[in-house]
């Protein structure tokens, strides 16, 4: 049986636990540009659904300013069930598990975007 030493275990496990977190990283950045696509193709056409691009619709906020006002994980059943939203011209848009996690992700990573410097 092999002897190993204390510092060859810590090595080992910190080299496990950066492999785990690559490949959290890799699928977390995976939902997010799944997200921002479904988002795009669903929602950009009345909404702004980046860090700085204005919502083309003057009663559809963007979706940079929806973060800060709701906390994404709020915004899970909505997506669920339709959204029901403040106008009327807006369609209501059912997601399923997958795609809902992908949308969240992606809102997710529009909070940590840097204020806007004056």
């Amino acid at each position: 049986m092999p002897s190993y030493t204390w510092p060859s275990l810590l090595a080992a496990c910190i080299l496990c636990t950066l492999n785990l977190g690559v490949a959290d990283l890799s699928a977390q950045s995976s939902d997010i540009d799944r997200g921002e696509a479904i988002l795009q193709q669903k929602c950009a056409r009345c909404h702004g659904i980046g860090r700085t691009d204005e919502s083309h619709h003057p009663q559809a906020p963007p979706f940079r300013d929806v973060v800060k006002r709701y906390p994404v994980e709020y915004l899970a059943e909505a997506l669920a069930e339709g959204i029901v939203s403040g106008h009327p011209d807006m369609p209501e848009f059912v997601f399923q598990p997958d795609e809902i996690n992908a949308i969240l992700a992606y809102l997710d990573s529009l909070k940590r975007v840097a204020p806007n410097k004056p």
